[in-house]
């Protein structure tokens, strides 16, 4: 009867999620069909589920106080811009005469003064500089017999503040090149700094950065940061005096004064910053004010301070507000047919229900996705779209403002009425950064905009990355699954009569069976990464074109690849040389799909918009992978249409040709050639981009690996 008991007693239940992984795996494929639909359908939704922004933090109140700027201070700043402007071209060009004049009209104000002296920093591939950027040796190293460059900084010391805080103000302008914009734009910021020399409710100091961009605007603000931040006790003319003594008669002329060895005067901890900047050739109706706040990596500002500049600049000052968007999609067909469905579904919705608020007009889906994209790509690029990235490498929060007036800037007229009213919203900006009590911090970090005052938040758009990317666990699991299987059968022993045969730990493959597969993967990526520090000795050939270095590249990639698989063994090795094994290239695309949804993820918390425009790459690869000669036997038409794909994914997925894809439909692929993608990544490596590592770690070892299953020779 014991036995009889022992016979009877019910088998241990399988947990939920045991049973939901099992139904998933073994329904892989309407899984993976529904997930990557749902991903880009999410996509495309994203338009219409964007918000309209608002103000998180309470005390910055924008807008709250009458603005003070008078027609005084605009008839100083056109003073100063008649004082620049009046200088001939070889004295402006000197680089001398207008740090002079600006020292000149700050010191009036009573504020204080200084200079900051910096060389152009070599913007040359160095590996060393995705992992730090580069110090005060490798400055010096590179000095160079190019005059410096000379930024002035002026500051007003806070009577109500305590010397803790600062918010900084900075206007590049390009000595060798100076036009009226870059004047008015001096002249603007002198309006401001000259009223904030006199209020009384400054409670954070106002630091004013005229920052010479002769070497590019980006480098003259990165190295003033820099010696914020990081002071060097090295003098600057000694250095450049020791590598280039000529340039020491540059500190001996009649404006010692001004380029003396003055110390580099310091503020407090930077709240805010604003880069100010004027345009001209605008076209429309109004003057335009166009925002750009995405830095390194996918960076970008609290979105409060878009919005208080957004809210100033349309609800005080009349301007049209604008975001950079992608032109070329503005006429897409596809998304006006798209457009129109959703604009369908929402009346439809409001229809059935009032209170369902579900759709927008299609030229509002189509502008609002052609924001989206643009915002996409920028934070995907990794590359700062002004000189306010180097402030948010400092995790500082900063903005670039273009200002466009709608008359041209050469219209004496309309000058002071443009002074006042762009001077007025750069007050108002500041005023309500100086309420702050603490750094911004109640708003969003991570968000696209879709349009000057809509945004979609982090919530939101990591839904299509996430539907994107849950097929590839369960794939891998699936392809494990049934190689196991394979295996066990064909040692002959005998399967399970279980329901949940799929994980009975008897038909799991041995670990040592997979190391074949985990061989090729490692031998991969090692290759990968090798093939991304190639750039680095095809730089140092003198002369080379951008094409030539492509073409060494891409052939000196290939000659790496053939030389490691001669050392190490070519992956199709096991096919010849052990048992014939059917499932072998499952275990293979196994490996590659879990290493591509781990790079994948990783890449999500460097940068997301790399990761989600990867992701649509990346896991079509994965999931349709499949030998050419399985399809090449079938002979049907799903074999045929699976083939197509892969064929058509092998060449989209090569990085070269699927940056000519994007290239040539945003822009048109008249003059697109090999060194035209040379330049880009080039672009990448010199800003220190996430995206470099990226395409070298997780994209191009995938594509390989793509490769190989479809060559699989079974």
């Amino acid at each position: 009867m014991e036995k009889m008991g022992e016979m009877e007693s019910p088998k241990a239940k399988v947990r939920p999620l045991v049973r939901i992984g099992i139904f998933l795996i073994s329904h892989r494929i309407v899984f993976s069909f529904i997930c990557c639909i749902a991903g880009a359908v999410a996509l495309l939704l994203l338009p219409v589920l964007a918000k309209k922004t608002y103000i998180s933090e309470n005390a910055l109140m924008p807008g709250s106080a009458n603005s003070m700027l008078s027609s005084q201070d605009v008839s100083d700043a056109r003073k100063l811009v008649a004082d620049i402007m009046g200088l001939n071209v070889e004295t402006r060009n000197s680089g001398i005469e207008i740090p002079r004049i600006l020292a000149q009209h700050i010191a009036k104000l009573g504020a204080e003064v200084s200079h900051h002296r910096f060389h152009p920093q070599p913007n040359k591939f160095h590996p060393l500089h995705f992992f730090s950027s580069p110090g005060l040796e490798i400055m010096q190293e590179n000095t160079s017999c190019f005059l410096p460059g000379v930024s002035t900084t002026g500051i007003i010391r806070a009577p109500r503040g305590d010397g803790k805080e600062a918010i900084v103000l900075v206007t590049p302008y390009n000595a060798a090149g100076m036009d009226i914009g870059e004047a008015l734009s001096l002249g603007m910021a002198y309006s401001v700094f000259s009223l904030l020399t006199r209020v009384t409710w400054l409670a954070k100091d106002i630091i004013w950065l005229a920052a010479d961009s002769h070497y590019g605007e980006h480098d003259s603000v990165a190295t003033w940061l820099r010696e914020y931040f990081s002071p060097s006790f090295a003098s600057l003319e000694e250095a450049n005096g020791k590598v280039c003594p000529a340039n020491g008669d540059l500190y001996e002329t009649k404006d010692k004064l001004v380029f003396g060895k003055d110390a580099f005067k310091r503020a407090g901890t930077m709240a805010a910053a604003l880069v100010i900047k004027v345009a001209d050739g605008n076209k429309e109706s109004e003057d335009a004010l166009t925002i750009y706040a995405e830095a390194s990596n996918g960076q970008m500002p609290n979105l409060d301070l878009i919005n208080v500049v957004n809210y100033l600049a349309v609800h005080r000052e009349g301007l049209q507000v604008k975001v950079e968007k992608m032109f070329s999609l503005i006429d897409s067909k596809f998304l006006k047919i798209v457009g129109e469905i959703i604009e369908l579904l929402g009346k439809l919705a409001r229809w059935l229900n009032p209170q369902w608020r579900f759709g927008i007009p299609v030229a509002e889906y189509v502008e609002g996705t052609a924001t989206l994209a643009s915002s996409l790509y920028s934070q995907a690029l990794g590359i700062p779209t002004g000189s306010h990235g180097a402030f948010r490498d400092y995790q500082i929060d900063a903005v670039t403002l273009v200002i466009s007036p709608k008359v041209s800037l050469s219209n004496n007229a309309k000058q002071s009425e443009f002074l006042l009213r762009s001077g007025r919203l750069v007050e108002g900006v500041i005023r309500s950064v100086n309420n702050l009590l603490e750094k911004f911090h109640q708003s969003f970090f991570l968000y696209f905009l879709t349009g000057p005052s809509k945004f979609v938040s982090v919530g939101v758009y990591m839904i299509a990355f996430a539907l994107l990317i849950a097929p590839l666990p369960i794939v891998a699991a699936s392809l494990y699954s049934e190689a196991s299987k394979c295996d066990s059968t064909v040692k002959g022993e005998k399967p399970s009569s279980s329901p949940d045969s799929n994980m009975d730990p008897s038909m799991l493959l041995r670990p040592w069976k997979w190391l074949h597969a985990a061989k090729t993967v490692f031998i991969i990526h090692i290759w990968s990464a090798a093939v991304s520090l190639f750039p680095y000795f095809i730089s140092q050939i003198p002369n080379i074109t951008p094409t030539s270095s492509s073409l060494s590249w891409v052939l000196l990639s290939v000659f790496s690849l053939h030389l490691l698989y001669s050392v190490l063994g070519s992956p199709f090795s096991y096919s010849s040389s052990l048992e014939p094994h059917r499932q072998e290239w499952a275990t293979l695309k196994s490996m590659m799909i879990s290493a591509a949804f781990i790079g994948l993820c990783l890449m999500s918390v460097v940068n997301f918009a790399t990761a989600e425009i990867g992701a649509l790459l990346v896991v079509p690869l994965c999931l349709i992978a499949q030998p050419l000669k399985l399809d090449v036997r079938a002979r049907s038409s799903k074999a045929i249409g699976r083939m197509a794909c892969n064929l058509a994914l092998g060449v989209v997925g090569f990085p070269p040709a699927a940056f000519f894809l994007l290239k040539g439909t945003s822009e048109g692929f008249n003059g697109l050639n090999m060194g035209e993608f040379w330049k880009w990544v080039e672009c990448l490596w010199v800003w220190n981009s996430a995206t470099y590592f990226y395409i070298f770690l997780v994209h191009v070892p995938c594509w390989v690996l793509f490769l190989h299953i479809l060559l699989h020779p079974l």
